[in-house]
């Protein structure tokens, strides 16, 4: 399969369509709203305890920028000191390569079950549907990623990827399927937190204390030791990372860090901005190999799949500084309302919106860099200052294009904008358009409201109020009232 085929779920609806069917749920809306307020308010707190975290905003954005812009050589240096700490460093282009080297691997140790940890980067490949069809079974361990992988569903947040689901859901959820791939839930197991996550813990103990082999992702890894980082809230993480014989590391390429010093920065600003906490609950860090301490052999698969190519953009490469916190999802109108789901990608809310589109080809999810009211609220959430408004409209512009392109008729869209463009560039016809539009305004409007547009202007009033142009544009009324007045 490809990059695209991975990151973007095959068959799934363009995010208008996804997200009208996402607005009817009101028990979707509700739990979405309930638990993104509940995040939110949680991280507002936890950051204005810091005098410094605007400067501590400001310092990763530079590391963040400093480091894409001579990413190749901090790659380099990070694959000669996890070599040197007695790791394996393998180099995957894109999800097949990255899943044939784990495939791969765990069939060299003779096993065909495999403990997992919580990862961005295997979703983006697609890893388990790929082990499951070379006869290898992945069990998740994180809680939420546990739910999503029993229900047969998927994940629909960054951090919290059953955020959908309500904690009766997940009671039925464990009741019916436990029992399928382990320990059964306990009898008359109810819907309170602390029983759904006994229930969690007695079904993966068994996994974790049989797992030979275990695959993760990371956070962050630094190239000057080699040290890789992977940050938790429940401890399943810590077990998969030192239990098993053989650990496997899924990383993006941009992950890397020029110091292991760089993580002062990163671990003040991830934990307060992802689960409104001062510091991660488990932050686990190795590098390479120790004999009789954790794994005895460590690999670490470097992900490209579509990354370089994001690179080469100097806007759109932004969106590589993500640190996976997800502020950006819960600060949004637009992902409150609608959920993960719509956005038929590995990676929802706002940042999916400006990455996915990146990673895959903008022709593959040319509707995401549209979902969005570009009211900034991302930005201003964002820990390592992603103007993520600036990225979407950068890509609208390229969708517009992309869609242009090759067809021997102009789209609507383009006839309209490049109309918009004759009549703004001209003082004269502008003028014209405005006065032309107060009259139809008054035609067409009822009690100050346009209630159609006509032509394929009716799709933008069909969804939304347009109020009437006003019966005298603004350079009429300073001609009349102020030019050649009393200043």
């Amino acid at each position: 399969m490809s990059g695209a085929d991975n990151v973007v779920w095959l068959g799934a609806p363009s995010f208008p369509d996804a997200a009208r069917a996402a607005l009817t749920d009101t028990r979707l809306r509700t739990n979405l709203r309930r638990a993104t307020t509940t995040i939110r308010d949680r991280r507002l707190a936890a950051t204005a305890e810091l005098d410094n975290w605007e400067e501590l905003r400001e310092a990763g954005e530079a590391i963040k920028r400093t480091t894409l812009r001579h990413l190749d050589q901090h790659l380099l240096r990070l694959e000669e000191s996890v070599t040197k700490a007695g790791g394996t460093v393998h180099w995957a282009a894109d999800a097949a390569e990255a899943n044939r080297i784990v495939t791969e691997l765990v069939r060299a140790t003779g096993e065909t079950e495999v403990v997992k940890v919580k990862s961005m980067a295997t979703q983006e490949i697609g890893l388990n549907e790929a082990l499951f069809a070379s006869g290898i079974t992945a069990y998740e361990t994180d809680l939420a990623e546990l739910v999503v992988q029993l229900g047969e569903d998927r994940p629909s947040h960054i951090l919290v990827p059953a955020i959908h689901r309500s904690r009766s859901e997940i009671r039925e959820i464990f009741r019916e399927r436990m029992g399928e791939r382990g320990r059964a839930a306990p009898e008359g197991l109810t819907d309170d937190p602390r029983d759904l996550a006994e229930a969690a813990r007695l079904h993966l103990r068994e996994k974790f204390l049989r797992a030979k082999v275990a695959v993760s992702g990371a956070n962050f890894a630094a190239a000057d030791t080699g040290t890789v980082c992977v940050v938790e809230s429940e401890g399943n993480g810590r077990m998969c990372l030192t239990l098993p014989d053989t650990l496997i590391t899924v990383m993006g390429i941009e992950k890397v860090l020029p110091s292991f010093t760089d993580l002062e920065v990163f671990l003040q600003l991830l934990p307060r901005s992802s689960t409104g906490e001062r510091m991660n609950p488990y932050t686990s860090m190795w590098t390479g190999t120790t004999e009789g301490d954790g794994p005895s052999a460590f690999h670490l698969v470097l992900l490209d799949n579509g990354r370089s190519a994001t690179l080469a953009d100097p806007i759109g490469r932004q969106a590589l500084a993500c640190i996976r916190c997800s502020a950006c999802l819960n600060a949004c109108p637009v992902y409150e309302r609608t959920g993960g789901h719509a956005y038929g990608s590995v990676y929802p809310g706002p940042i999916g919106a400006v990455l996915t589109p990146q990673l895959v080809g903008i022709e593959h999810a040319d509707t995401l860099p549209f979902a969005s009211t570009l009211c900034g609220a991302c930005y201003d959430a964002c820990p390592v200052r992603i103007d993520i408004p600036e990225v979407l409209v950068h890509l609208r512009a390229e969708a517009v294009t992309a869609k242009a392109a090759g067809r021997p008729v102009p789209t609507v869209e383009a006839l309209v904008m490049g109309a918009a463009a004759a009549v703004l560039r001209s003082p004269g016809r502008l003028a014209l358009a405005q006065r032309l539009g107060a009259k139809g305004g008054r035609i067409l409007s009822r009690r100050g409201i346009v209630r159609r547009l006509p032509g394929p202007l009716g799709r933008w009033s069909d969804t939304r109020d347009t109020p009437a142009p006003p019966a005298r544009s603004f350079r009429d009324w300073w001609r009349a009232n102020r030019e050649g007045g009393p200043r």
